[in-house]
């Protein structure tokens, strides 16, 4: 009995074997764990997979969001042919994902394994979802495709089947199977550096007065743009008026005269939104552009004239800017003014916008044949760049400095005198300054009607204003009235433009959500 009972005791206090019982205990539960990881790396992987696609889309339609007609349509052309991502993981295996073009008609759409809607804000905060109230207008597509900013891509979710017998456990075969899918929201942002402070309340905003050509339309335009301008400073924000941004130098008198004087001013802006500045200084406006004529004495060292100032200059006093003018044609008067601001019977755009008819080839009194006869006898034209449609004063300015296009002035024309003895050459102090477009002024560009008819005023500085493009303008002649500049457009940013200022832009998309 005693031996027994010892037996028993030793077998009781014996260990061997409890790895084996633990480990029996156990292995469902390590198993069990193992298919979790399993299926947690799975799920990561296939969610990346779609993240990646909907940033990958997101970007490549935002891309194109420039703000003009025709955006949406190409941001749908690039998210279709431009993108290629394969997602792995789920039911279906090993999928291309893919986009469509259904005709940019639409400011929320689908097609292929995502949908998409464009968008002009965003909410204050990423915790906010986006709502139907910061899409783009559905209605008016082409103001929906000016004012859109962003794009919104979601990725249809794909249906993952899980190792992981949750259905063992709950009874459910559906506890086996959950979708994963991805948003991601992408932004357009254009900027401009080196830009002059102002903002001019976009001339062809309102297209009944201009004939119906839309700002894009008269930048592609050679018969458009040698439509001459007459901006206008006088606290009226309608059509073809300006007035200032906010400079980073501050918007002192002086300060603000020195910019507009500035070949490159030290200021960059966003078409995102630009800070209006209130004021009506009209003398640094004068002061400062026509030191670009030379007729400002403070700026001919630090940033001195262009190196064709014609102007139909009859006497200047150099020290103080007074100027006279010629006014008979027959003797030269710089760059004729279109027809009507001559005569006064301007009808477009409140009486500020002319036909283009500036006379160019007349005889008599046409700008060529008056500012250009070496010897009694007017110059020729053999090739002209501009072929045989009328040119802009701008185009002419610009064959004047450099009449074979070569980039060599050597046997530039700007010296050729008029009558009345007029050249092109600075009359004082110095040569100019050689950088042709010396004579072009820079701005944004605001669609101000629409911008007071949401409600907003300009009387007191505004904020995050929307800007229709940025734009160049060539001065043709300098300021003899406050407050009135005569110019005409040269090129905008944007698909509606023609390149010329790529050199001051700073374009990119990226992600925001």
């Amino acid at each position: 009995m005693g031996l027994i009972i010892a037996k028993l005791r030793k077998f009781g206090s014996d260990e061997n074997g409890l790895a084996m019982i633990l480990v029996s205990i156990m292995l469902p539960v390590l198993i069990g764990f193992a298919l979790l990881v399993i299926d947690g790396s799975r799920v990561n992987n296939l969610h990346n997979d779609l993240q990646k696609a909907a940033d990958a889309f997101a970007l490549a339609g935002a891309a194109e969001l420039d703000g003009t007609v025709g955006s949406w349509a190409r941001a749908e052309r690039a998210m279709a042919t431009l993108i290629d991502n394969r997602s792995n993981f789920s039911t279906t295996g090993p999928t291309t994902l893919t986009a469509g073009q259904p005709g940019g008609a639409a400011n929320c759409n689908s097609a292929g394994n995502i949908s998409w809607c464009f968008l002009k804000n965003l909410p204050a905060s990423d915790a906010t979802a986006v709502a139907a109230a910061n899409r783009a207008n559905g209605v008016d597509t082409a103001a929906g495709q000016r004012e859109t900013r962003f794009i919104e891509v979601t990725v249809t979710p794909a249906t993952f089947n899980s190792i992981f017998p949750a259905s063992f456990l709950t009874g459910n075969a559906a506890s086996n199977t959950m979708t994963v899918g991805a948003r991601a929201v992408a932004g357009f942002r254009s900027g401009v550096c080196d830009y002059t402070p102002v903002f001019i309340c976009n001339p062809y905003e309102d297209t009944s007065v201009t004939g119906g050509v839309t700002l894009e339309q008269a930048a592609q335009s050679r018969e458009y743009r040698r439509r001459q301008i007459l901006m206008r400073m006088n606290g009226f924000y309608m059509p073809g008026n300006f007035a200032f941004l906010e400079a980073p130098t501050g918007n002192g008198a002086q300060a603000l005269e020195e910019m507009m004087a500035s070949t490159k001013p030290l200021a960059c802006y966003s078409q995102e939104g630009v800070d209006t500045e209130p004021g009506q200084m009209s003398g640094p406006v004068k002061n400062g552009l026509n030191a670009r004529f030379g007729l400002e004495k403070t700026y001919r060292t630090s940033d001195p004239q262009a190196t064709n100032v014609r102007m139909g200059l009859k006497s200047v006093n150099c020290n103080n800017g007074n100027a006279t003018w010629e006014t008979d044609p027959a003797q030269g008067v710089g760059l004729n003014r279109d027809s009507c601001h001559i005569s006064g019977t301007c009808t477009m755009m409140g009486g500020r916008m002319g036909a283009g008819d500036w006379d160019f080839n007349d005889t008599t009194n046409g700008y060529w044949p008056v500012n250009h006869r070496p010897g009694g006898v007017p110059r020729t034209i053999s090739s002209p760049p501009w072929g045989a449609d009328k040119p802009t004063r701008y185009e002419v300015y610009r064959y004047e400095l450099d009449p074979n296009g070569d980039g060599n002035t050597s046997d530039s024309i700007v010296g050729d005198a008029a009558p009345s003895g007029e050249t092109g050459l600075p009359i004082c102090e110095g040569s100019g300054l050689a950088v042709p477009d010396r004579r072009i002024l820079y701005g944004a560009i605001i669609d101000c009607q629409a911008i007071e008819a949401s409600g907003l005023k300009f009387t007191g500085k505004l904020t995050d204003v929307p800007v229709r493009a940025f734009g160049s303008f060539f001065i043709t002649e300098p300021i003899k009235v406050d407050k009135d500049i005569f110019v005409e457009l040269v090129d905008i940013t944007g698909r509606g433009g023609r390149g010329t200022l790529d050199n001051f832009l700073r374009d990119e998309a990226q992600l925001y959500r």
